[in-house]
């Protein structure tokens, strides 16, 4: 249980005995995360089977803390190094907060200033990131090197490319790996290369961002990482974006490296090229040997980005610059696949301030009013808290008038979800009322989440308008 090992840690740490331990959805790492609680502290538990990874982490942080650079700090570390106690930097991914100019591929004003900031520190992690780091933690490698761009390029042909059915000539497409292979590697910089470096990998906390999961880091360019977060697959930034974000990371850079601008863009597109057929070589084993759809869904995003490179011909590498044209106007990934599950909206309100509105023109759904669950905000001492708080969240648990309300819930609302999905429909709204829109029907809403995430495969989000809060999961 990770109870056990987790729980001395925090203690440890915090000089409390935790009240509780909820783990984060998983993302698809082999490492578990926990949030660890007790009254208002509140910390990340990690475990993590690979110590060796493990151990790249916890050094790198250590040593980026020391540097002035936000990541989290690790407060503690289990003796045989399998598990350790981090910072709680909150549920922000930049990743999410800039999810309605994902999904539109119009970034307002907000979204551009955060994405920049994100761009303007790497710089900082690359150069001071880099000053005095022992190397010789990297896992599973400390440099960019031969090995590393064949192993990629080979992830590319074997895991995507011939999975596509697509005839080729295998010595011919060598020849031209070999030739981008030498060109990736001639300019060899003392930098740390995040490897990793995209908006899912960042925070978000008082409007600054803060740094996760570069356990993956090594010696390495600098263009690598400028590639992976610009050109990350389904981020959908228009070209003018694009052209920001590079004019953003150059200001940044030049505090560290005096470079030109046109040699940097000339050589960021060889990188981008890389970048791409490797995202294509891990969509391919996800999509096509680990059967996961979501991975082939992507591969559209993918090609977009390689049409668009692929305007300004790569005349080194003839052979792979034609194959590569084919396979963008292969009618398989012509169309980017609409996401066409059903999207569940839950909302949580005060009656005082109306029942929201249902804007998405479908109608119907639900409206529960929670005023029937004894209410921890007649207590002063609840009044600093909502229902995402463990000290509410054991107060309503305790008082168990909340879990035969839900009960209720989840029965009507599961066979309007599983009618819905049979039907095709696109919509359904349920909200959550109570007296000031904070303590129980932020509780029910948070729980409905929840319950549906696990049961079905469809779209979720919540709003809490009373604390003006809204996420995606």
């Amino acid at each position: 249980m990770p109870e056990n090992i987790l729980r001395p840690l925090f203690e440890k740490v915090s000089g409390k005995v935790p009240e509780g331990i909820t783990e984060f959805p998983s993302s698809g790492s082999h490492r578990r995360y926990f949030r660890i609680t007790s009254g208002r502290d509140s910390l990340v538990g990690v475990i993590g089977n690979c110590k060796e990874e493990n151990n790249a982490f916890i050094s790198f942080s250590r040593h980026f803390r020391s540097k002035g650079l936000s990541v989290p700090e690790v407060y503690a570390v289990s003796e045989d190094g399998s598990a350790y106690i981090q910072e709680d930097l909150g549920d922000d991914l930049l990743f999410n907060v800039v999810s309605k100019g994902r999904e539109s591929g119009l970034y307002n004003e907000e979204e551009v200033g955060l994405l920049k900031k994100a761009v303007a520190k790497l710089p900082a992690i690359q150069f001071l990131g880099a000053d005095g780091l022992d190397w010789s933690v990297c896992y599973p490698q400390e440099s960019f090197d031969e090995r590393a761009v064949d192993f990629d390029l080979n992830y590319f042909k074997y895991c995507f490319l011939k999975a596509t059915g697509l005839e080729f000539n295998e010595i011919l497409l060598q020849e031209d790996f070999e030739k981008f292979k030498l060109d990736l590697l001639k300019e060899q910089d003392n930098t740390f290369l995040y490897r990793d470096f995209q908006a899912r990998n960042v925070m978000v906390r008082d409007g600054e961002p803060w740094f996760i999961d570069f356990q993956g880091g090594r010696r390495g360019p600098v263009y690598y990482d400028v590639a992976s977060f610009i050109w990350q697959a389904r981020s959908r930034f228009p070209e003018a974006l694009k052209q920001e974000l590079i004019d953003t990371y150059l200001a940044a850079l030049q505090e560290f490296k005096k470079v030109d601008p046109d040699e940097f863009r000339d050589k960021l597109r060889l990188f981008v090229l890389f970048r791409t057929l490797q995202v294509l070589g891990a969509y391919g084993f996800r999509g096509y040997f680990e059967k996961k759809p979501h991975f082939i869904a992507s591969v559209p995003y993918a090609l977009s980005n390689l049409r668009s490179l692929l305007q300004k011909p790569f005349e080194d590498y003839p052979y792979l610059n034609r194959l590569l044209a084919e396979l963008s106007v292969m009618p398989q990934f012509n169309e980017i696949t609409q996401d066409k599950r059903l999207e569940v909206k839950i909302y949580s309100f005060a009656y005082k301030k109306g029942i929201p509105a249902d804007t998405t023109g479908n109608g119907g759904g639900y409206v529960f009013d929670c005023r029937s669950i004894n209410n921890p905000g007649k207590y002063e001492y609840y009044r600093q808290f909502n229902g995402t708080d463990p000290e509410v969240i054991k107060f309503l648990e305790d008082d168990g008038e909340v879990n035969v309300f839900l009960d209720s819930v989840y029965n009507l609302v599961d066979a309007h979800v599983q009618r819905f999905i049979e039907r095709k429909f696109t919509h359904l709204q349920v909200c959550f009322g109570c007296t000031g829109g904070q303590h129980r029907s932020v509780y029910c809403a948070e729980h409905l989440a929840r319950h549906l995430s696990v049961k079905y495969n469809i779209k979720l989000s919540i709003v809490h308008r009373e604390l003006n809060v809204e996420k995606i999961l």
